[in-house]
């Protein structure tokens, strides 16, 4: 099996230490930090969300898988900086202004991430108006919204809101989701995208920013 292969492998099942030590591996006999991430790690990452979608997996072995992405892109991260190689999106993510809810938003950054995107995670009970400073700040193509209650839904509007307010209709799009959100009304408040869960909004994210 190779490197890769192994990398993979043990991304999949959540062993954070064996994937860190593997990329490091991979490193040392020269093997580009590119090619172990583009081949290694979000290969087995994607897997895992298809797993997720599919029922096949639940949210642990998610947060597992994602942990073990982390500790294998932790050391790439500052290679590819130093060779120049920037995320291919960058997404910011956080959740409605009156809901304190993260474990969605969480698992969302996780995936987006695994997806090989650039997250800015500015948290929970979030103002509309800083959603959009986030993505002005950040030069990010892409605003995730999460929303956990019914009452708070109402503020996914007032972030689209904010984005036209700016001027900044078709250059930042707005994707939301959450458990009472529907496609019905991202249509409704004019959003450009609804993803039912965090797979999903993975790769929702990635057509969004135009990565494919």
């Amino acid at each position: 099996m190779s490197v890769m292969e192994q990398i993979s492998e043990n991304l999949m099942k959540g062993k954070a230490k064996d994937v860190a030590a593997l990329v490091q591996q991979a490193i040392d006999d020269g093997v580009e930090a590119e090619k172990i991430l583009n081949e290694g790690l979000l290969p087995a990452m994607n897997t895992v969300g298809v797993r997720f979608k599919n029922n096949e997996v639940y949210v642990p072995e998610v947060l597992i898988a994602a942990r073990a992405m982390k500790a294998g892109s932790e050391i790439l991260r500052p290679i590819l900086a130093a060779a120049g190689i920037e995320p291919k999106g960058k997404v910011v993510i956080g959740t409605v202004k009156g809901d304190l809810h993260d474990i969605g938003k969480n698992l969302l950054c996780m995936m987006v991430e695994g997806a090989g995107l650039k997250v800015i995670d500015i948290g929970i009970d979030v103002e509309p108006q800083k959603f959009v400073e986030a993505a002005k700040e950040n030069e990010a193509g892409v605003i995730g919204v999460s929303a956990l209650l019914t009452t708070t839904m109402t503020n996914m509007k007032a972030v689209v809101e904010a984005v036209k307010a700016e001027g900044l209709t078709g250059k930042v799009k707005v994707m939301i989701g959450g458990a009472p959100v529907t496609q019905a009304y991202c249509d409704e408040i004019g959003a450009d995208g609804y993803a039912p869960d965090a797979a999903s909004g993975a790769e929702l994210a990635k057509k969004l920013a135009g990565v494919e």
